[in-house]
């Protein structure tokens, strides 16, 4: 054991402490909600370093730093000698940029959700079958779960989220994996407002039935999940009145 004058700690326990945050990641979440919200749109070019930093609050160096990490991920392009340009991150973007949009829906375009919906719809079924081709008695032991579910949105929406991610890691394809790792956060949001409707629950739930009728034919599973997938987003458009 050891004192550092304030608390007594044991070697070897781990110790809950909440992270430290740092200037630099605060002032790369606002320039990057800033550049998602339009106030610098793509093709613009950002203010001076020196006025920058004292808008956001920050030291000049500070400021690189956080710059740089959005030049990393692909949302600046930035050059000795010249303004920094937001790029035109939908044309030139990476999966860094996917990440950076799903961790905050508030601040995502308004057509974001639609859209992610529609991947999910390709990856998801694919990823199914797989994880049945692979691994059949995991995803069925995930299933039998589904009738014990808690009738709450908060519940289905974990559940939900836990047997996708679960299939995108028991899938053939490492990409499905790369693709879901970010999304929790959106997720969580989108779930939380999408199984708040008892018909939406329902609908997952007869899912997750009609999904263990098909552990011995994986094909047949991934039929059963684009067709569930493809009336989900249907509800989910429904409930924004038919918007995106």
């Amino acid at each position: 054991m050891y004192n550092t004058g304030k608390t007594t700690y044991q070697y070897g326990v781990h110790m809950n402490w909440d992270p430290i945050t740092k200037p630099a990641e605060i002032a790369e979440k606002r320039l990057l909600e800033a550049i998602i919200e339009g106030a610098f749109p793509i093709g613009s070019h950002l203010p001076g370093e020196r006025d920058l930093a004292a808008q956001l609050g920050v030291t000049r160096p500070t400021l690189r730093e956080a710059l740089q990490r959005l030049a990393r991920d692909g949302w600046l392009d930035i050059q000795q000698g010249k303004s920094t340009r937001v790029r035109d991150y939908w044309r030139e973007g990476s999966l860094a940029i996917l990440a950076g949009l799903a961790q905050d829906a508030t601040h995502s375009p308004p057509k974001f959700v639609a859209d992610l919906l529609e991947i999910r719809t390709l990856v998801v079924p694919a990823s199914v079958r797989q994880a049945i081709q692979n691994s059949p008695a995991e995803i069925e032991a995930l299933l039998k779960g589904s009738p014990a579910l808690e009738d709450t949105a908060t519940a289905f929406t974990r559940f939900d989220w836990c047997l996708q991610l679960r299939c995108t890691q028991l899938a053939t394809n490492p990409i499905f994996r790369l693709l879901f790792n970010s999304f929790e956060q959106i997720y969580t949001l989108m779930g939380e407002i999408y199984f708040s409707s008892d018909v939406c629950r329902r609908h997952s739930d007869a899912y997750y039935r009609a999904l263990q009728d098909c552990l011995g034919d994986p094909q047949a599973a991934e039929t059963l999940t684009r067709r569930i997938l493809a009336e989900s987003q249907d509800l989910w458009n429904d409930l924004h009145g038919g918007s995106s």
